[in-house]
């Protein structure tokens, strides 16, 4: 394994143990579901650099169908947060 995949898995392992921290912490629920979306990114990233890794490159095509699930669980999540902002 090369210096450089080394160091990708620890950037995406410190990513993602910061964006559970914000989880935790989040004081409102949308900062909730950012850290979320975040960790989802995350993980799809950890994915395909397992994919690399170990030379699967169908992992991909499931990396690339997560992300827009993700992608659209955030719109989903906006458009709740619109809709109750002008109901209020």
């Amino acid at each position: 394994m090369t210096p450089l995949l080394l160091f990708a898995i620890a950037v995406v392992t410190v990513a993602f143990v910061v964006a559970f921290i914000r989880l935790l912490l989040g004081p409102s629920l949308p900062d909730r579901v950012v850290a979320m979306d975040l960790m989802a990114t995350v993980g799809s990233g950890g994915i395909a650099l397992y994919a690399m890794v170990t030379d699967h490159g169908v992992l991909l095509d499931a990396v690339m169908v997560l992300s827009l699930i993700f992608f659209l669980g955030t719109i989903a999540f906006a458009y709740y947060l619109e809709r109750q902002g002008e109901m209020s």
